[in-house]
């Protein structure tokens, strides 16, 4: 069994390192930068594969024929993706003997696209999964070979959430990559009419607002804390939230209900407990400090600070 691993983010890492005895060649993204100072850095599968005697291969796009002949000339059994970042074009997925195998972290057909991990959580969903699939020209539009579900806990982040399903991804491709390999697996279409869709996060979707339910908000932090950065606007500028949990105190919105030993800011409905938080360009601190250092009262409305 010979087979070519694409993939890109954390998502991906354990079922590469499932896989590994039979992994002749890995496909990530390039370098990119990041960091305050925008250094180049290598994805996590990249990072994960550092001293494996297995060429790594980072085209800038999938459809280079340069690419596309260095993957057919390795005669792979199948390519496993997962988390890769770019649409696969039919000619890469035709190298292989199998095609592609796509470990998708959601339930197909909801979710297709490329966050399902953040969009459950900002849609308040009970339950996800991961759903190992045939690829074809589509977007996660491909038949289902085999599914695990998972409840979703009531304080579990994205990160968090995309740590589990990586294993469950991870236990999933080593049950089925021998019977794939030998052709021996089922695949059911999917039914359209019931396909929901995860669309690519834009960063003024981590905007937290006052004037909507602390409950909405709390999924919205769930998904967004890591990654774009969940945020909120105050009479001080932007405060990054890097702890919260919701609180049922009502008062006006964006009112502080009190300040200690806990910040507590109100929303349309509901409240938000601020335990970690860090304002535009200072470090970390705890929703206490930043109510002292900001001299917050009781009363004290966010948005304009005044009172009530």
């Amino acid at each position: 069994m010979k087979l070519v691993y694409v993939g890109t983010s954390r998502f991906a890492v354990p079922a590469l390192l499932a896989l590994q005895p039979h992994v002749c060649a890995v496909v990530t993204q390039p370098d990119r930068p990041a960091g305050r100072r925008l250094h180049l850095r290598p994805s996590p599968v990249k990072e994960a594969v550092l001293g494996w005697r297995v060429p790594v291969l980072t085209p800038e796009s999938c459809r280079n024929p340069e690419f596309l002949r260095a993957i057919a000339d390795l005669q792979p059994t199948a390519l496993v993706v997962a988390s890769y970042g770019q649409i696969l074009p039919l000619q890469l997925l035709e190298c292989a003997e199998r095609g592609g195998i796509n470990l998708h972290a959601s339930l197909l057909p909801k979710l297709r696209g490329a966050a399902p991990i953040q969009r459950c959580l900002l849609q308040g969903e009970s339950e996800t999964g991961v759903t190992l699939m045939q690829m074809d020209r589509g977007m996660d539009t491909g038949d289902i070979i085999a599914q695990e579900a998972t409840a979703i806990k009531a304080d579990e982040t994205a990160s968090e959430l995309e740590s589990r399903l990586s294993r469950i991804a991870a236990s999933l491709i080593e049950k089925w990559i021998s019977r794939i390999a030998a052709g021996d697996y089922p695949r059911t279409p999917q039914n359209d009419r019931d396909a929901t869709y995860a669309p690519k996060v834009e960063k003024s979707e981590a905007e937290i607002s006052f004037l909507r339910p602390a409950a909405e908000e709390y999924r919205r932090f769930r998904a967004f804390t890591e990654m774009p950065g969940a945020f909120v606007r105050t009479v001080w500028g932007r405060v990054k939230l890097l702890e919260v949990r919701p609180r049922p105190d009502p008062a006006a919105p964006g009112e502080a209900i009190r300040t200690s030993p806990e910040l507590v800011v109100a929303h349309s409905e509901g409240a938000l407990s601020w335990l970690q938080v860090a304002p535009e360009g200072k470090k970390r601190m705890s929703g206490l400090e930043f109510a002292n250092g900001y001299r917050i009262q009781p009363g004290m409305n966010l948005l304009h600070g005044k009172e009530n």
